[in-house]
């Protein structure tokens, strides 16, 4: 169990670089452990065929837009937890985090049971048919059950973060990688499950990981007096401040699944490449993110202990560090371009393909870097409101750009290489107009500001 830390005013100062590497470098490796999972499952089922690769694409869509919208089950409870410890109150904190958590399995379970039984209409609306779609919705109907524990880590990772402990969260993802991988592969090669066979490894794997973060929220509670029955006073707060982040996460729920309408009447193969290349830079996106999850942890507390001024000497480093970053990344996905496809699929065309969409992703890479990093400071601040409404404007922006690339009808590589630099680089641009914008001026600082 995780030992608390001591409240904010009675630690003693530390360099900016040492505090936010000590919360992002953990934070990394348990970010990243999502996009592994899926990046494994990718190259698991493509290797089963194109229309395999296609329908796990098309249901993975769907599926992340759910899960999308449930992620301020995370990004609520981190800075709620991290504000109240910085004002010395680990019992109020953990309070916050147990209500995360019940707020989870109330909405998962209802997402869950909706979902099981829309699974056919929902794929049917991203246009797909025949093989495709069938795959689409086996791999989606039975990963409803892991939505569920999806829910609950989001819960229960967002209540330790908020503690400054991001060490635990990247032990569990860990272990929670390796036994989808190790299920993944005897399901879906060892039984002869196909696509099946992969969503049953993964929401098996997902539910071992929930389970580790329900005991250690029990445990942290027990510790210090906290009970485990819900406060439906601190639950309707956080769905109010989750309804903001819900909307700011709706809008980028729904311009993925615009692209991957357009797409999907380019043709199956350009369908097979995109979803490798979203798969891909959702890797690189929770890599960078990994600072994103120090900033709310960090600009929660130094707010919640009233110290602005250091808020905004992290704020400069970290958005220095996210640049930085996403040029060294972008970087090693433009010289990896050109053989990356080989690892997911061994049809030629769709390697191909691949190869266009990741340079102009490694182009973008510098300007997401940017974007994540103030996203998680606005985040950490509690300025829901704000993003909520810049997404909208942000949507608006993409739309024309997302019109234009569906009526060229372009195919082959040239039409996905557009499709993606209108997203990677006019949509995450016009993300960082309204994110710095907002950055630069001193609203955000103030907790709850409209």
């Amino acid at each position: 169990m995780p030992r608390l830390p001591a409240p904010a005013h009675a630690a003693p100062p530390k360099g900016h670089a040492r505090e936010i590497l000590r919360l992002a470098v953990p934070a990394f490796g348990a970010l990243v452990a999502e996009p592994l999972f899926l990046l494994a499952d990718s190259a698991i089922v493509g290797h089963l065929g194109v229309a395999q690769l296609a329908g796990v694409g098309l249901a993975m869509a769907v599926l992340h837009t759910a899960v999308g919208l449930m992620v301020f089950l995370a990004y609520s409870t981190t800075p709620a937890v991290a504000r109240a410890m910085g004002d010395g109150q680990p019992g109020k904190a953990l309070a916050a985090g147990r209500d995360g958590v019940w707020l989870a399995l109330l909405l998962g379970a209802v997402l869950a049971v909706a979902g099981f039984l829309a699974v056919d209409p929902l794929v049917g609306l991203l246009g797909a048919d025949g093989d495709v779609r069938a795959f689409a919705v086996d791999y989606l109907r039975w990963s409803m059950p892991g939505l569920v524990a999806m829910l609950l880590i989001f819960a229960g990772t967002g209540l330790l973060r908020g503690l400054q402990d991001t060490r635990t969260p990247l032990v569990v993802a860990t272990a929670g990688f390796a036994l989808n991988i190790i299920l993944n592969l005897w399901l879906v090669y060892g039984l002869g499950w196909s696509v099946t066979g992969s969503a049953v490894g993964t929401s098996v794997a997902q539910w071992a990981m929930a389970a580790v973060y329900l005991v250690m929220v029990r445990r942290n509670a027990a510790a210090h007096g906290v009970g485990l029955l819900p406060s439906w006073s601190g639950i309707r707060s956080m769905t109010r401040v989750g309804s903001w982040l819900m909307l700011r996460t709706l809008s980028l729920r729904v311009a993925i699944l615009a692209t991957v309408l357009v797409v999907t009447a380019q043709g199956e193969v350009n369908l097979a490449a995109h979803q490798l290349a979203m798969t891909i830079f959702s890797f690189l996106a929770f890599a960078l993110d990994a600072l994103a999850i120090a900033a709310q942890a960090l600009i929660g507390k130094e707010l919640g202990a009233s110290n602005p001024r250091r808020a905004r000497q992290l704020t400069r480093t970290m958005t220095r560090w996210g640049l930085g970053f996403g040029v060294i990344t972008g970087a090693l996905l433009a010289v990896a371009a050109p053989w990356a496809g080989v690892l997911f699929t061994s049809d030629p065309e769709v390697q191909s393909v691949l190869a266009a969409a990741l340079w102009i992703i490694a182009a973008g890479q510098p300007i997401a870097g940017y974007v994540f990093v103030l996203d998680g400071v606005l985040i950490g601040a509690g300025d829901a409101k704000y993003l909520a409404l810049a997404g909208v404007l942000n949507l608006t922006v993409y739309a024309p750009l997302l019109i234009v690339v569906g009526l060229s009808r372009v195919g082959g590589a040239p039409g996905l290489a557009w499709l993606w630099a209108a997203f990677a680089l006019g949509y995450m641009a016009a993300r960082a107009v309204t994110l710095g914008a907002r950055a630069r001026s001193d609203r955000w600082m103030v907790l709850g500001s409209p």
